[in-house]
C-alpha cells in the first residue's frame, strides 16, 4: 500500500488494533526512495503469471516503496517444462533441445525405463525426508556430482526444519535430449537424462492441501545405480523454484504464523510477530471462520524473491509482498504464501510492515487467489483491514485520489480491472478508491454488512453477484452506490 509520490513515515508508537474509519491521524505515509519517472516493473508477462480470475492484481498502497500483488501463480505445461531453453546460468546448458520426434517401440521402452528409475530414486529421497534418514537420502546423490552434493545436503537440512506433514516426489516426464553433449560428457557414467519431477509438500498446521512445485532433476546411471545429479538443471522463463531450494533457511513460529527466511540478518522472530498481530487484526474484521494462519517466505534477495515467484529479473524491486498461492491452479483451500521483500520491509518500519502484512493477510483470509470479487472490492477490503488496524491520516492514504479529485477528476465510476495493472497511470488512484468505497460502505452500513457484502460477491457462481449483492445486502444499486461515493469522495477531498 503504497504511494510513490508519499511523505515520509513517522514512526511512533503502534496504535490500537482498531479505531473506527474516520478516525485516522498517527501515520504519514513514508517517502518512495525511486525517482518520479521511473517504469514501474511489468508483472508477470512470462509463462505461468500471476493471475486472479481477472488479470495480474498488484497492489499500490499509500506508504511509500512498496507495491503488494496478489494472485495464484500459473503452473507450464509439462512438456513446455521438458522442451524449455536452457537456464543461461546453468553449467554445460549452452544450446536449445532438440525438437520432438515421434516416438518409436524402443522410444517408448527406454522411457517407461528412465521413469522407473527415476521413480525408484525419488522415492527414496522423499521417503529418507519424511523418516529422517539423513544416510539413505545421501546415498541416493551421485557420487561424483561434487557441487550437488552441497546444495542436496542444504536442500535436506531445510526440510527437515519444516513442520512437514506429507513430502512426495512424482517423476512426470523426461526429455532425453536436453543435455548437451559437454553435460553428458561431464556426467559421465552409461546414461544421464533430465526429467521434470513434481514435488509437493504439505506443511503441518498451515495447508489445507499441498503446495506443488516442478522440479528439474538430472539423473545418472552409473555401474547399474541411478542416482540423482543435479536439483537445478534448467528451468523455463516463469517457472517457479520451492523456497528451500535456494539456501539456507531459518523457521521462526509465532501463535498463528510460520516464517521462512532465507535472510540470516533478518529478523525472523520479528515478522512471526508481526504476522501475529496482522492474523489477529484481520480476524477481528472478518471473523474466525478461516484458519488463521499464515506462511511468510523471506528472501534474502531480489533474485530468490523471483525465484520464488517465477518472476522475470528486477521485476520486484519495487514491491513489498506479494500473495501467491503455491499450487498449480487458484482455488479454494490452496496453500498460500506472503512473500516479503526484506530490503523494503526494513525501509517501510514497524508501522508500514504491520499494514502491509494485515493487507495481506486480509487476501490469504478471503482466498483472494481464487476469487471472483472485482479488484475494486478485494484490493479496497483488504485496505481497509489494514487501515482499521493502524490508523493512517486521509490526506496521505489518499492523496493522489484526493489531488485528482482536486483537479476536477472525480472518478466517474468504481475501478476497473485493467486500472490495476502495473502499467498503469491510474494505479495509485484505483487502489485509494477502492479503499474509501469499502470504508463508505462501514460508515454508512456497519462494518459487518461491508464483509457480509463481500462475502455475498464472493460466494456468488452468478455473472450477475455484485449487482445481487447490492441490492440483497445493501438495499441498493451500483449504480446509486457510486453516485453516493463520488459525493463521498468530494466531501472528503474538500470540494
Amino acid at each position: 500500500m503504497i504511494d510513490e509520490q508519499g511523505d515520509t513515515l513517522r514512526r511512533g508508537d503502534d496504535a490500537a488494533d482498531r479505531v473506527s474509519p474516520s478516525e485516522q491521524t498517527t501515520i504519514q505515509i513514508p517517502a518512495q526512495h525511486a525517482v518520479d519517472g521511473i517504469k514501474r516493473p511489468p508483472m508477470l508477462e512470462a509463462a505461468g503469471s500471476f493471475l486472479s480470475s481477472h488479470g495480474p492484481i498488484v497492489k499500490k498502497v499509500a506508504l511509500g516503496v512498496a507495491v503488494c500483488v496478489v494472485g495464484a501463480a500459473g503452473f507450464a505445461g509439462l512438456r513446455q517444462l521438458a522442451d524449455a531453453p536452457a537456464d543461461p546460468g546453468a553449467a554445460g546448458n549452452t544450446t536449445q533441445p532438440s525438437e520432438t520426434t515421434s516416438q518409436t517401440p524402443d522410444d517408448v521402452a527406454d522411457g517407461v525405463r528412465r521413469n522407473a528409475a527415476g521413480q525408484a530414486v525419488l522415492d527414496k529421497m522423499a521417503e529418507a525426508i519424511e523418516n529422517e534418514s539423513r544416510a539413505t537420502f545421501l546415498g541416493t546423490l551421485d557420487p561424483q556430482a561434487k557441487a550437488f552434493d552441497e546444495q542436496a545436503r542444504t536442500v535436506y537440512s531445510n526440510l527437515g526444519k519444516l513442520p512437514l506433514a506429507t513430502f512426495r516426489m512424482r517423476y512426470v516426464s523426461d526429455d532425453p535430449a536436453a543435455l548437451t553433449p559437454d553435460r553428458q560428457t561431464e556426467l559421465g557414467g552409461t546414461e544421464a537424462w533430465l526429467a521434470q519431477v513434481e514435488v509437493s509438500w504439505q506443511i503441518t498446521g498451515y495447508d489445507l492441501k499441498p503446495a506443488r512445485e516442478t522440479l528439474p532433476v538430472t539423473f545418472v546411471t552409473r555401474d547399474g545405480e541411478t542416482y540423482a545429479a543435479s536439483f537445478s538443471e534448467r528451468f523455463v522463463a516463469g517457472q517457479r523454484r520451492p523456497i528451500w531450494s535456494l539456501g539456507g533457511i531459518e523457521v521462526a513460529k509465532g501463535e498463528h504464523s510460520l516464517v521462512i527466511s532465507l535472510d540470516s540478518q533478518a529478523d525472523a522472530d520479528d515478522y512471526a510477530t508481526v504476522t501475529d498481530r496482522a492474523v489477529e487484526s484481520v480476524t477481528k474484521v472478518w471473523g474466525k471462520n478461516w484458519k488463521q494462519k499464515a506462511v511468510i517466505y523471506l528472501p534474502a534477495k531480489q533474485a530468490q524473491m523471483e525465484a520464488v515467484l517465477g518472476a522475470q529479473p528486477n521485476a520486484y524491486t519495487q514491491i513489498a509482498a506479494v500473495t501467491m498461492a503455491e499450487l498449480d491452479t487458484p482455488q479454494a483451500g490452496a496453500p498460500t504464501r506472503i512473500v516479503a521483500n526484506p530490503k523494503l520491509f526494513d525501509e517501510l518500519g514497524k508501522q508500514g510492515r504491520r499494514i502491509v502484512l494485515t493487507h495481506e493477510t486480509t487476501h490469504v483470509a478471503s482466498t483472494a487467489t481464487a476469487s471472483p470479487v472485482p479488484l475494486w472490492l478485494a484490493e479496497g477490503f483488504a485496505d481497509y483491514v489494514a487501515f482499521t488496524a493502524v490508523s493512517v491520516q486521509d490526506e496521505s492514504a489518499a492523496k493522489e485520489l484526493f489531488k485528482a479529485i482536486r483537479a476536477g477528476k472525480v472518478p466517474k465510476a468504481l475501478p476497473a480491472p485493467e486500472a490495476f495493472a502495473a502499467s498503469s497511470a491510474d494505479l495509485p488512484v484505483a487502489y485509494e478508491s477502492g479503499w474509501l468505497a469499502c470504508r463508505l460502505i462501514a460508515e454508512r452500513e456497519g462494518q459487518s454488512k461491508l464483509v457480509k457484502f463481500y462475502r455475498a460477491v464472493h460466494a456468488s457462481k452468478s455473472p450477475t453477484g455484485l449487482a445481487d449483492a447490492f441490492r440483497t445486502v445493501l438495499g441498493t444499486t451500483e449504480q446509486e452506490f457510486t453516485a453516493d461515493w463520488q459525493k463521498y469522495l468530494k466531501r472528503l477531498a474538500g470540494v
